[in-house]
C-alpha cells in the first residue's frame, strides 16, 4: 500500500475509537428504556415522545452528507472531537431540558454528534492502521456501539431507579460522554493527517459517483441496514406477542441479541482478513437475510430464538465486513465515503422501520420477516454482482 500504510498510532488508538462509539450510543439507550418516564415528565403521550428520534434522524442524514464534504478539508481527528463535544452538549441539554421542543432539538444535536464520530472513527482506522490489520480494527471499533447496549442498558436502568431518566443522564450518559471526549483528545493526540486543503469540497463525491463498485457497496449497505430493522426494532415485540414471553425474559433476549451482534462485529474483521472482504460480505449478508426470514416463520420459541440470535451474529458480521470492503473503494477520500455510508445506513434504517411497520400491519410478523429479510439477500446479490475488492 506504500505511503497509505501508516505506522501504528499507539496502544490507545483503537480503544479510544471504540469507546467513542460506546459514548455516542448511551443517550439512545435512555430513550429506549425510559421513554414512558420521559413522556410523563413532559405530559405527553408515548407516541409523541417516541418521535424524538425523527428530527434526530433527519438532522443526522443531512449532516452525514455535509460531513462528506467537510472531511476533505478538515482533519478527521478534529471532526471526531467536535462530534464528541456536541454529544456532551446534547447530554447536558437533555438533562436540563424544560419542555418537549427543547429536548427534541437537544437530542438532535446528539444525533449530529454521533454522525460525526462514526465515519471519522472508521476513516482514522483507514488512515493509520496497516492494511493487514485494518479489517480486524474495524471490527473492534464497530463493536463499541453494541457494547453500549450490552453493558449500558442494565446500568442505566439501575441508576434511573435512584431518581428519574434525568438522573440516568447525569449519572451515566454525561460522564461517559466527557470521558470519551477526554480519551479522544489524549489518545488521538498524534493524529495530524487527513486534511488536503488543495482539494475541492465536492471532489470526494465525484470520486464515489464515478466508481461503480463504491456505489454498489453503498447500495448494499443501505439494504442490509433495512434488514437489521427486523431485529432491532421488531424482534423483541415479536417474542412478546408471538410467544407471550415476560418483559424480564424479553430483556434477556435483548442482551443476548446485543452480545451476538457484538461478537459478529469483532469476528467479522478476522473473517474478512482470512477469506476476503467481498466473499465474507456476500456470505454474511446472505445468511443474515435468511435467518431474519426464518425466525419469523418458526412456531417454536427456542428454535425461533436460536435463529434470531444467528441473524444478530451475521448482521454484526456484515457490518464489519462491508465497511472493510467499502472503506477501500476510494482510499483518497475515506472520510467522504464513510460519511456517505453513514447517511445511506441512516436512510436504510428509516426505510426499514417504515416498511417493517407497514408489513406488520398488513401481513403479520411473517410478512415483516420476509420483506425485510429479503433485503439482506438482495444486498448479498448486489455485493456479489457489482462490488469488487480493490485490494485483491
Amino acid at each position: 500500500m506504500g505511503s497509505e500504510e501508516r505506522d501504528s498510532p499507539g496502544r490507545l488508538f483503537l480503544p479510544t475509537l471504540a469507546f467513542s462509539g460506546f459514548a455516542i450510543s448511551t443517550l439512545g439507550i435512555v430513550t429506549a428504556l425510559l421513554l414512558i418516564d420521559m413522556a410523563e415528565t413532559f405530559h405527553t403521550s408515548v407516541g409523541i415522545m417516541g418521535q424524538i428520534n425523527t428530527p434526530s434522524s433527519i438532522a443526522s442524514f443531512i449532516f452525514a452528507l455535509m460531513m462528506g464534504a467537510l472531511s476533505v478539508r478538515f482533519r478527521h481527528r478534529s471532526l471526531l472531537l467536535a462530534g464528541l463535544l456536541l454529544m456532551c452538549i446534547s447530554a447536558l441539554g437533555c438533562a436540563l431540558a424544560p419542555d418537549l421542543r427543547s429536548i427534541f432539538i437537544l437530542y438532535a444535536i446528539g444525533g449530529v454528534g454521533g454522525i460525526m464520530v462514526v465515519p471519522m472513527s472508521l476513516a482514522l482506522v483507514g488512515d493509520y492502521v496497516p492494511f493487514k490489520k485494518r479489517a480486524g480494527a474495524i471490527g473492534w471499533v464497530n463493536a463499541g456501539q453494541p457494547l453500549a447496549y450490552l453493558f449500558g442498558a442494565p446500568l442505566i436502568a439501575f441508576i434511573a431507579g435512584f431518581g428519574s431518566w434525568r438522573f440516568a443522564i447525569w449519572g451515566f450518559v454525561l460522564p461517559i460522554s466527557l470521558v470519551g471526549l477526554f480519551l479522544a483528545f489524549r489518545g488521538l493526540i498524534s493524529m495530524s493527517k487527513g486534511v488536503r486543503s488543495n482539494e475541492n469540497y465536492m471532489e470526494g463525491f465525484r470520486a464515489i459517483l464515478s466508481n461503480s463498485s463504491a456505489k454498489a457497496c453503498l447500495t448494499g449497505n443501505a439494504l442490509r441496514s433495512i434488514q437489521w430493522m427486523a431485529i432491532l426494532i421488531y424482534g423483541i415485540s415479536f417474542f412478546r406477542q408471538k410467544f407471550g414471553v415476560s418483559p424480564g425474559f424479553a430483556s434477556i433476549v435483548l442482551l443476548g441479541a446485543a452480545f451476538f451482534y457484538t461478537v459478529g462485529n469483532i469476528v467479522g474483521g478476522g473473517v474478512a482478513n482470512r477469506v476476503g472482504r467481498k466473499l465474507s460480505t456476500v456470505v454474511s449478508a446472505l445468511l443474515a437475510g435468511i435467518f431474519t426470514i426464518s425466525y419469523a416463520f418458526i412456531p417454536h420459541l427456542w428454535i425461533s430464538l436460536a435463529l434470531n440470535l444467528s441473524a444478530c451474529l451475521f448482521s454484526g458480521m456484515v457490518v464489519s465486513t462491508s465497511v472493510s470492503l467499502t472503506i477501500e473503494q476510494v482510499p483518497r477520500f475515506r472520510g467522504t465515503i464513510m460519511s456517505v455510508n453513514s447517511a445511506v445506513a441512516s436512510l436504510g434504517s428509516a426505510i426499514g422501520a417504515s416498511a417493517g411497520g407497514f408489513a406488520l400491519l398488513n401481513f403479520d410478523y411473517k410478512g415483516l420477516g420476509f420483506v425485510l429479510g429479503m433485503t439482506g439477500i438482495i444486498a448479498a446479490i448486489v455485493y456479489k454482482s457489482y462490488a469488487r475488492d480493490p485490494t485483491e
